[in-house]
């Protein structure tokens, strides 16, 4: 039974992949523009899905198209958890979330399109927003505190978050000859502290 349930959150999880690729493929291709002339059923197509198949994931294209960083978001806490306990905890927050956001480095195209786009950097919000609960746990359990009496560890999650959105904007810049590592690493070396 566990095995068939793997099975089915391995598809699902495809699936889910394979049509926010679309989307987001589709939208860059279309241009400055893109989201507006891309269409549910273009996504579909494009995925190997039926439009019926494709509501049942997502409610938006713009859902869609950023359905990779909510994923990611989704792992930051399970990133920080996998990290050894001994590390110290700014060390293993910047190692959890440099892994997680640039194994593979993000496509600068995709990421250019949904923070220039006001719809499409709402959703992104939201996904970096989901990532609080998580790490917040995660930073919580790893520092022995009660996320409910103790503010360290929520701060220190939304921190992260921003840090996260900061550093992208940075790396876009024209120009920039930095890796996204690089200035993700120092991004977070500003708001994650030692304790």
């Amino acid at each position: 039974m566990n095995d068939a349930m793997d099975l089915r959150a391995r598809n699902r999880q495809a699936t889910q992949e394979a049509i926010g690729h679309a989307a987001l493929r589709l939208a860059i291709e279309q241009g400055p523009h893109g989201l507006a002339l891309v269409r549910v059923h273009d996504i579909a197509t494009a995925a190997g899905v039926s439009p019926r198949t494709y509501n049942n994931y997502f409610s938006s294209k713009e859902e869609a198209i950023c359905s990779f960083q909510a994923g990611q978001s989704k792992r930051v806490g399970e990133a920080l958890h996998a990290r050894p306990a001994g590390e110290p905890l700014d060390q293993a927050i910047i190692a959890a979330v440099i892994e997680l956001y640039t194994d593979p480095e993000p496509d600068q195209a995709g990421l250019r399109m949904i923070m220039s786009t006001p719809e499409l950097e709402g959703e992104a919000l939201k996904a970096f927003t989901m990532a609080e609960g998580p790490l917040t746990e995660a930073i919580a359990a790893r520092t022995g505190t009660d996320p409910g009496r103790d503010l360290f560890p929520a701060v220190t999650a939304a921190a992260v978050a921003g840090a996260i959105r900061v550093a992208g904007r940075h790396w876009l810049m024209p120009g920039n000859p930095e890796s996204f590592a690089a200035i993700l690493r120092r991004a977070l070396s500003c708001v994650v502290p030692g304790r």
